[in-house]
């Protein structure tokens, strides 16, 4: 019976990216020189805005990356400035000698080489303020500056999560699709999760368990999440991410 079980599961592991791709919920084959990076024009205009704004963006990775996870970054706009800045882990950079965290202007809500972001988290007005603040010193301090490795991390996804537990104001709950968010800092056994809402067991991000109010309850195997989001009611899957409420 229990081999039955993990045949039909692991069977289903398998069908679920071919019906992502069928559905063009994920596509293949995209040429990074040429994909669409623009605002996909959910963010507030920076000149219009005067407001401190924060804004946690995910979309899904390029090509077959997509079918596994996404890739997350954070945007912050301090009062009256006229322009976001944008955090980021960029994986290419480590792979040319170069420092992979990037914090510089740019457009917060770009599309990820043809897919389109949503927002995951965000802040305004004085809480913005002083998130901003935390973000910036949390930049300065993340471990894995010229380390990068897809899987099962550090990554990108290493980096957000790493800025959201400096910042428990952001109560971020990532994507089970974040692959690498459950990457241990320094080699940590036991951490608070990236919401601060709770706390998680790691070996590597390859095997884990997490519990918390914000994310709910969430088993990492080999960097595939399977979760309960009881706040929100949601089944969390690997490759699809929510099924449930927003």
């Amino acid at each position: 019976m229990l081999s039955r079980v993990l045949i039909g599961f692991l069977l289903a592991l398998g069908v679920i990216p071919a019906v992502m791709i069928l559905s063009g919920a994920v596509s293949l084959g995209r040429d990074y020189r040429t994909a669409d990076r623009s605002s996909a024009g959910i963010a507030p205009d920076p000149e219009k805005t005067l407001e401190a704004v924060v804004q946690v963006y995910a979309a899904r990775a390029l090509n077959w990356r997509g079918l596994f996870g996404v890739h997350t970054w954070i945007a912050t706009k301090a009062e009256k400035a006229p322009h976001f800045t944008v955090h980021q882990m960029i994986g290419w950079r480590v792979l040319r000698n170069l420092p992979g965290v990037v914090s510089e202007p740019g457009i917060p809500d770009r599309n990820w080489f043809g897919n389109r972001p949503e927002i995951i988290a965000e802040l305004r007005g004085k809480e913005a303020t002083e998130a901003i603040a935390k973000i910036a010193e949390a930049v300065e301090s993340y471990p894995y500056v010229h380390d990068y490795r897809l899987w099962p991390g550090p990554n990108s996804n290493t980096f957000t999560a790493f800025i959201a537990r400096q910042v428990p104001e952001l109560k971020l709950d990532l994507p089970v699709t974040a692959i690498g968010k459950d990457y241990p800092v320094n080699g940590a056994f036991l951490a608070r999760v990236p919401s601060g809402t709770g706390y998680q067991i790691s070996l590597y991000g390859i095997l884990g368990i997490l519990a918390a109010r914000e994310e709910g309850l969430e088993l990492n195997l080999f960097g595939l999440s399977f979760g309960i989001d009881f706040t929100r009611p949601a089944l969390k899957l690997p490759f699809i991410g929510r099924l449930g409420f927003g």
